[in-house]
């Protein structure tokens, strides 16, 4: 892994050396906590930094036969630790060898490979480090050239934290929310009616009908627009879409929101008859609206009870993504009302499909106004990641693709969008070598940076929502 690392040709090499390595991150999308960016926090050791809340390690730890009580349990942060170093020689192969040995090397300068005999001086090395107040969250940012962070977050929340970043004005990069209202949409599970209230509570209204609940959603959204909030992001597991009437829908919500579960034909004119508002609502503000598509969540009982979601759990689902998703989509263009649209599946299956599907409702003179997003959880390594770029560059538009994200809960994974610009300049540099593109370093300079940065900065337009300091 050096500085050369995945880079196979002299094209590649001077691609990400000279055109992509320095440029600034925008991170669109992740799971990082506004109120440890606020509060700049300082990691007690790496453990803290880098196993809390990672269900991608706690899976290879698992998969290598360490005990639950290493991963999530009782045991202490250096246990926890050296059960992680044991596990990082036998996930060679997997995308989590080289991120880790990127995030030493980038954050920490340690180049020795983290093993069982390495781990104890590793251990101290990095935990001194972490204890300087040059290591701290925002630090870490920083260091990692992020420009705008993107958080993502229910409708019902404070955004306190986000808030108190604007008003305090001193951190040089962007920290917005985005609007997940997944909790909204599962009209059929239990957290329906208890969310309703708290939307109810957030909004300052009473919701008793449909025409309230809409009203109380649309008036969070203008809440986000206000903090600098340019995106949504929706978990739709199971694409569906039923055409419905607003009369039938409110028979529906009425219905749930008294306890009952409803039909699976009823829930999918629920939830397609309120994508469709969001949509609206999205498209009149200028946002970009998100579908990650086809995850099967909380496969293991057992756990999900002693551990909740989010544990490492899930997998690939394999519905059928394309006559709803057109669906939903033409319901909306016909109305022109189609926001920018970003689609993901978490089953590589789909890459042609949606590379095909977005072809059906670009225009407005947006340049690659529906995207097919970056590959995504289980399909954000190398082969995902090219799968993906290959799909794209067949069937649609290469050059307008919007680039990568961390979907992370960690502060460390920025070294991602280091290894995502390094196959971005050899899958380029590739067609140098087979001869189907021009040794035009101009022409493919300025595609790379564009899918490394410059893309999403015209996309999102974040620089026109807030000034900081």
């Amino acid at each position: 892994m050096g500085e050369n690392f995945l880079l196979e040709n002299e094209v590649a090499i001077k691609l990400y050396h000279q055109y992509a390595k320095d440029l600034p991150i925008i991170d669109y999308h992740c799971h990082l906590s506004p109120k440890e960016i606020y509060e700049n926090k300082k990691f007690k050791n790496i453990t803290e930094a880098w196993l809390y809340g990672d269900h991608y390690k706690w899976r290879a730890m698992r998969a290598n036969g360490i005990e639950e009580k290493f991963i999530t349990g009782a045991a202490s942060d250096y246990e926890k630790f050296l059960a992680w170093a044991k596990t990082v020689p036998m996930s060679v192969g997997n995308p989590l060898y080289n991120w880790t040995h990127l995030e030493l090397q980038r954050f920490f300068g340690i180049y020795d490979l983290l093993n069982e005999k390495t781990a104890p001086m590793i251990w101290e090395k990095v935990n001194q480090l972490l204890n300087q107040e040059d290591f701290t969250v925002r630090e870490l940012i920083k260091k990692s050239g992020v420009e705008v962070v993107c958080t993502t977050d229910d409708p019902v929340d404070s955004l306190e934290y986000h808030q108190k970043l604007i008003e305090e004005g001193d951190f040089s990069v962007s920290v917005l929310p985005s609007f997940r209202p997944d909790k909204g949409l599962e009209i059929n599970r239990d957290t329906f009616t208890p969310w309703v209230e708290k939307l109810a509570g957030a909004s300052g209204t009473a919701i008793s009908s449909y025409d309230e609940f809409l009203a109380a959603l649309e008036s969070r959204v203008d809440f986000f627009h206000q903090l600098g909030g340019r995106v949504s992001d929706h978990a739709i597991d199971t694409m569906m879409f039923a055409p419905a009437e607003k009369s039938e829908v409110e028979v529906i919500f009425e219905k749930a929101l008294s306890g009952e579960k409803v039909s699976l034909e009823d829930e999918m004119k629920y939830k397609s008859y309120t994508l469709v508002f969001l949509g609206k609502k999205y498209a009149s503000l200028g946002w970009a609206m998100q579908f990650h598509i086809n995850a099967l969540r909380n496969n293991n009982n057992r756990m999900l009870s002693e551990l909740g979601p989010d544990t490492g759990y899930d997998c690939m689902n394999d519905d059928l993504v394309a006559r709803p998703l057109v669906q939903l989509l033409d319901t909306l263009e016909s109305e022109k009302a189609l926001p920018k649209t970003i689609l993901y599946s978490l089953n590589p299956r789909d890459n042609q499909t949606l590379s095909s599907i977005i072809g059906s409702f670009q225009g407005g003179g947006i340049r690659g106004k529906i995207q097919v997003g970056t590959a995504w959880w289980f399909n954000d390594h190398k082969d995902g990641m090219l799968d993906q770029m290959k799909a794209l560059a067949n069937v649609g538009l290469f050059s307008p693709f919007i680039g990568m994200l961390t979907d992370s809960r960690s502060f460390l994974s920025y070294t991602r969008h280091e290894y995502f610009r390094r196959l971005i300049c050899q899958f380029v540099a590739g067609w140098v070598e087979t001869g189907e593109a021009p040794h035009d370093m101009e022409l493919l300079g300025k595609i790379v940076q564009g899918i490394s940065y410059y893309n999403a900065k015209e996309y999102f337009q974040f620089q026109e929502t807030l000034v900081r300091g």
